[in-house]
This record gives structure tokens, sequence and C-alpha cells, in this order.
């Protein structure tokens, strides 16, 4: 894919988040409560959810097209807002496009520095982001740190199927985090976009004291950040738009995205990647 150098960039322009299906709604939520000005264009890959168990260079493959589609669609920054593509494609995407490209990773990795007091970290992720160990090579360029990683497959699903409460889901928290608490973690980051659901019963299975990083939350800031600097923040609301576009199931993807977004979603419209 040729690098596209004469993109025009305008402050108005929408900014495009993606992600494997619906995570990446929860720091859309973020980005439209913090900057209310602005047109968002969100694509879901739901024709290739998740993104945790593929490849990396399926993940790389399917970020490209999305990013590609998200350009024809005059975005002025895009939001990796998944994980496991931050880790795999972030800085692949950002030589070949010259919109500014924000993943989810670095911020996060930013946060869970300046919270941690003993430099025990604990991150929680898909595979797919746990054995990239994106989170323990980002911690330790800002600091030296005792980073503890583990893999949470089954989260995902029961934050889908709206299990995010009850006896099924305290089993699975206790399985998963009991070896990160016995490394006397101070600090926890939620290392999917699914996961801040799941705040709850993290909560009520952990040790109080634990600050939680939440990427939709650090992200969301460092795309303020980004937009202040290159002069993009959106100047008015006049033609502000959200649109949302899947690779397959638009039905369920409103159904379950409502689950993530912080008001109604409407008119989802499939696009088919590979016909485009």
């Amino acid at each position: 894919m040729q690098r596209r150098k004469e993109t025009k960039v305008l402050s108005n322009n929408p900014i495009g988040i993606f992600d494997s299906g619906f995570g990446g709604l929860t720091v859309m939520s973020k980005i439209n409560k913090l900057l209310p000005l602005e047109s968002l264009i969100y694509f879901g890959d739901t024709a290739h959810i998740p993104y945790g168990s593929k490849s990396k260079n399926a993940v790389v493959r399917f970020s490209k097209e999305i990013a590609s589609f998200l350009i024809k669609n005059h975005v002025k920054l895009i939001v990796i807002a998944c994980n496991t593509a931050s880790a795999f494609a972030l800085s692949i995407l950002k030589r070949t496009f010259d919109v500014p490209i924000v993943g989810v990773i670095e911020s996060g990795a930013k946060a869970s520095v300046l919270a941690s007091k003993s430099k025990n970290i604990g991150v929680i992720g898909t595979e797919g982001t746990v054995n990239s160990e994106s989170y323990i090579n980002e911690i330790n360029k800002i600091s030296k740190s005792n980073v503890y990683q583990q893999s949470c497959p089954l989260f995902v699903p029961l934050v889908e199927e709206g299990w995010i409460s009850g006896k099924i889901a305290d089993a699975v928290v206790k399985k998963y985090m009991v070896p990160l608490l016995k490394k006397h973690i101070d600090t926890l980051v939620l290392g999917c976009t699914h996961y801040p659901l799941l705040k709850g019963i993290l909560r009520k299975n952990i040790n109080e004291k634990i600050v939680f990083i939440d990427s939709a939350e650090t992200v969301a800031q460092e795309i303020v950040n980004v937009l202040k600097q290159k002069s993009l923040l959106a100047t008015n609301d006049g033609n502000k738009f959200l649109k949302f576009y899947v690779s397959d199931n638009p039905k369920k993807f409103q159904t379950i995205g409502n689950k993530f977004f912080w008001k109604k979603i409407h008119n989802v419209k499939k696009i088919d990647m590979e016909q485009r």
C-alpha cells in the first residue's frame, strides 16, 4: 500500500475510530463526552471479531483495510480503539498513512507509571495483547517497573453476553486475578476496551486500593492533546455527525453496542471490506 502524501486535513473533518467489534465504543463514548463538537466515524470489524486470537499478519491486514476506508471518509485522525490492533498494527499504520494515528497502549502505559507507587503493575488483556508484550515494553520505556500480565479470554464473551455480575462472573474474575494479586500489584491496566464494563465485579473481587487504568479514558485524553497540538479541534458543531459502520451483522452490533455506548446507536451500515 502506498503512503498517502497529500492527505488534506481540516479541523471540522471527523475523527475515525476502529475496533474488532464493540469494545471501542467505550473509547468513542469518552471522546464524544470530552469533545462534544467533534464528528465521529466508528468501524467495528464484526466479521473478524475477536482480534485477540488472530495472527499478527491477519490483524495488520484488517487494520490497513479499515484505515484506508476511514481515510476515504476524510478523517483527520484515526484512533485504534483495540489493544491487539494497537500492539500489532500501530507502527505500520503510522508509516502508511499521513493523518495522526493514536493507539490505546502508549497512553495506558503512561497513566499506569504515574499511578503506581510500588512499580508493581498488572496488565489484563487478550491473548494477542499479552503475547505481544507491548505494555511491558511501553511501561519500561518510561520507568523500569515490574509488569505482570494475565490474558483473560473469557472476559470479552462475559461482557457481550451481559454477564458482568453473579456467580459465573465472580468465578472467572477470581480465576484470572489470583495470580496477579499474589504479585502485590498496586495498579491494574484494563488492557482491552471491553474491560471497563467489568470494573464493578473486578473491584468486588480485588483489593480496593488497587488503581484501575481505563484505556478508554487515557486514550480519549491523548486525542484531546494531539488535536490541540495540531490545531485540529473542531470549531463548530453545525454539521456534527456520528456514523457507525461494521463488516458484518449490523443488527447485532446495534443491540450489543448499546451496552457500550453512552446513548442509543442508530443507522448502522454494513461495509463489505473485500468488495468496497
